[in-house]
């Protein structure tokens, strides 16, 4: 069975979440809840919480097969944690797909080299990704080797629909 980390932290996007989490189930994975710490309750920008299942700091890229990152404000509450950036550094280092939507890529821009990869999110990252020495390419969903990234919540049935054939290959 696959098994997936879907990291929350505050002022997640509750639907970047929620969709992923649930469509990732109905194919049959195993999807953890991953926080800045265990067994916490998270809050979105509109107010649903969601409590972890698991630290990143307890966590190791060799028990995970992809990683997703969601959008909202929280990527930047998560690259100021250290164990959260070094798990996105080991899914590189793996080759494994680091999925990430919307404002996701603040998290990559921190935790990866990205130069020359190509990688979208939301319209407001082109500078961020492009300062990074990625390219933006603005695309519902962006495949570049390991790397998935999609825009916005509109975007969500494409961005799923494409990590399932990238674990299920």
């Amino acid at each position: 069975m696959k098994k997936i980390a879907l990291l929350i932290e505050n002022q997640y996007e509750a639907k970047e979440v929620l969709y992923p989490y649930y469509r990732m189930q109905e194919e049959g994975f195993e999807v953890d809840l991953i926080g800045t710490l265990a067994k916490t309750t998270y809050t979105s920008k509109t107010g649903v919480p969601l409590e972890s299942d698991y630290a990143s700091q307890d966590i190791l890229a060799d028990d995970y097969d992809a990683v997703i990152i969601p959008g909202g404000f929280s990527p930047d509450y998560m690259r100021r944690n250290q164990a959260t950036v070094h798990f996105i550094k080991s899914m590189n280092k793996q080759n494994k797909p680091i999925a990430a939507i919307c404002h996701g890529p603040w998290l990559m821009i921190t935790a990866c080299n990205l130069k020359g990869r190509k990688l979208t999110g939301f319209h407001t990252l082109q500078r961020d990704i492009e300062n990074s020495g990625a390219i933006y390419v603005n695309e519902d969903v962006c495949v570049d080797k390991n790397f998935i990234t999609s825009r916005a919540p509109k975007d969500l049935p494409v961005f799923a629909k494409t990590l399932i054939d990238v674990l299920n290959k």
